[in-house]
């Protein structure tokens, strides 16, 4: 076996030298024949050129293949990834669906046991936003309503959902509207559900801060703030926006207006109550005439 063994050794080395040994001569050849400058090889090379490389389309076959399948498989990468992405979307929908079906039949109920108008006689009149003041120390907005249309010092402005300000400046065309966002602004409102009165204050920022509140560890980041009616200068139950707690560590305003965006403005017919001094002034002076047949107590 040894003997064998030895013996097919000793017929592939020189085997092996002679592929070698070819090989070389053949690569030093096509370089000879790359390198060699004349008209006559050059067409010969043209002519090797033309006849070779044409036939060899058959060896780019495996790789274009096995491109197309890596891209293939990349695409069915993606493919599954996205059908994934969209199986959750879809549980958050179902989950949202569920709330948003919730929400519906809470408003339904509230709706019902709310249906009350807050004040019969607020109405209101609708201006388009001329222009702005563009100083950073005064916040303020040009309407194209004024006395003509019997607008007032001192009105609130709404933008549809929010309180935006009020009208400081009226003419006969145009009124101005200082912004709730203005450092000259102070505007007393009511914290939900806590009851908490404040003053909310300007101080040229989009998330104004809340001043005066008399028990803050009962307001929490997200309470609504609403308009309190202190003062007679806003009607009560205006939506001002939301409790938001700032980089500063202080309570703040997140507005429901939209400040970036304010096209049209809804100006507030607000009218004066009677003011009510003495205690005495909330009791009937006049009853009405007794009915026939309705027996009349008498308080002695």
């Amino acid at each position: 076996m040894a003997k064998d063994r030895g013996n097919s050794e000793d017929y592939v080395r020189p085997i092996r030298r002679i592929l070698v040994g070819s090989l070389v001569l053949l690569l030093v050849g096509i370089f000879l024949l790359w390198r060699i400058d004349s008209p006559r090889v050059e067409r010969f090379r043209a002519a090797l050129v033309d006849k070779v490389v044409p036939s060899f389309d058959w060896a780019l076959v495996p790789v274009t293949k096995v491109a197309g399948m890596v891209e293939d498989f990349q695409s069915y990468a993606r493919i599954y990834e996205q059908n994934q992405e969209l199986r959750r979307e879809l549980q958050q929908m179902k989950a949202w669906k569920e709330a948003a079906l919730q929400l519906e039949q809470e408003n339904a109920k509230l709706l019902d046991l709310n249906n009350v108008r807050l004040d019969a006689r607020l109405s209101f009149v609708t201006g388009v936003v001329l222009a702005d003041s563009g100083s950073p120390f005064r916040q303020s907005v040009l309407l194209n309503i004024g006395a003509r249309d019997g607008v007032v010092d001192g009105w609130a402005a709404m933008d549809g959902v929010g309180l935006v300000g009020r009208i400081s400046g009226v003419g006969k065309q145009t009124s101005r509207v200082i912004l709730v966002t203005d450092s000259n602004s102070r505007i007393p409102v009511t914290i939900q559900p806590s009851g908490q009165n404040a003053l909310l204050a300007g101080d040229n920022s989009a998330a104004p801060p809340v001043e005066f509140l008399e028990t803050p560890d009962l307001v929490r980041p997200g309470d609504r703030v609403i308009t309190s009616g202190d003062g007679g200068v806003f009607p009560a139950g205006l939506l001002v926006g939301h409790v938001a707690q700032g980089s500063d560590r202080r309570l703040r305003v997140r507005l429901a207006a939209d400040y970036e965006r304010l096209e049209f403005l809804r100006v507030l017919r607000s009218h004066g109550s009677e003011a009510i001094r003495e205690p005495g002034a909330m009791v009937v002076t006049n009853p009405l005439p007794p009915v026939a047949g309705v027996p009349v107590e008498v308080v002695e």
